[in-house]
């Protein structure tokens, strides 16, 4: 890959506490990540004519729902191309934009649907799992899934088979935590091979709504799930609260490392991600992601310097 440029802060104003606060702002000053990086969106469909993000690299997957909007007013559209503009809108726009350079394989799993009151991004463990092995069978190498499940639990040995799959095949699956406000976890986030991602304030402090549980705060992380604003279907900017917001944080930030570090395997990217892994954690509450540290630890590892 080509060698990178030292670091730039990038153009944006009001994102910048959230990213300062996980370390994203001098990374995304050292990578914008890398065509061949590509990350899996199970979320809603996309606009993917908006203006910023014209230049992305936006591939729809077959299969599901359609990967483009057709009613921007719908709840899934306005959330898949919120969720887009934090990783790959154009950089100076009114999002995060952290990896504009890495391909998105956009596989959504929320029907569009106007006017329902109280929607949350959700969807059947069977339709989650027929979407992860669609996209790890096209090359993804990071599954970003923000969605709460509709079934009971004896539906989800397929899930459990997807998820096993994408890990044997070395991808990194980052998923929300969900924005109940309750200490239990969900199948998903109970996987032994996935990043659970709960959210935070700039305080630090969980979200009121934020899900917490043993194996979110064994394995997972916090990243701020408000105080973002990203893209929104009508041209204007919104915002969005919740785990979902947290999550894909977390995915951009293993996106720019694998850019960076592309021989990295999983599970030192993993463990780079991951502060005091060697003590056990204990509590449900996970350590704020560290995104700067773990460019520094992988620098280390890999030989590259961590900039100063």
């Amino acid at each position: 890959m080509a060698t990178l440029p030292l670091p730039r802060i990038p153009d944006f104003v009001s994102n910048r506490p959230a990213l300062d606060l996980v370390g994203l702002t001098p990374l995304m000053g050292v990578s914008s990540g890398h065509p061949d990086l590509a990350i899996g969106l199970l979320d809603g469909p996309v606009v993917s004519d908006h203006r910023d993000l014209d230049q992305a690299r936006l591939v729809e997957v077959s299969g599901g729902c359609p990967g483009r909007c057709t009613r921007h007013s719908s709840q899934a559209c306005r959330h898949g191309t919120f969720v887009a503009g934090i990783l790959c809108a154009r950089r100076g726009a009114a999002a995060p934009a952290i990896c504009p350079d890495c391909t998105v394989l956009v596989r959504p799993i929320f029907r569009e649907a106007d006017g329902m009151a109280g929607w949350v991004p959700s969807a059947t463990p069977e339709d989650v799992a027929v979407a992860i092995v669609q996209c790890v069978d096209a090359g993804v190498r990071i599954l970003n899934v923000s969605a709460a499940l509709r079934s009971p639990i004896t539906r989800m040995y397929a899930l459990d088979e997807a998820l096993a799959y994408a890990a044997s095949r070395g991808v990194i699956t980052v998923v929300a935590a969900g924005n109940n406000g309750v200490v239990a976890s969900s199948a998903i986030t109970r996987h032994a091979w996935v990043i659970p991602v709960t959210g935070c304030g700039l305080d630090r402090r969980p979200l009121r709504e934020a899900n917490l549980a043993g194996s979110i705060g064994r394995r997972g992380l916090m990243a701020p799930g408000s105080g973002l604003t990203s893209l929104g279907t009508a041209g204007t900017p919104t915002v969005f609260r919740g785990s979902s917001a947290a999550t894909v944080l977390v995915t951009g930030t293993v996106a720019l490392l694998w850019s960076i570090f592309p021989a990295a395997t999983p599970a030192a990217v993993k463990a780079a991600l991951a502060p005091g892994q060697r003590v056990r954690r204990s509590g449900v509450v996970p350590p704020v992601l560290d995104a700067w540290a773990a460019y520094q630890a992988l620098s280390v590892s890999h030989g590259r310097k961590g900039m100063p």
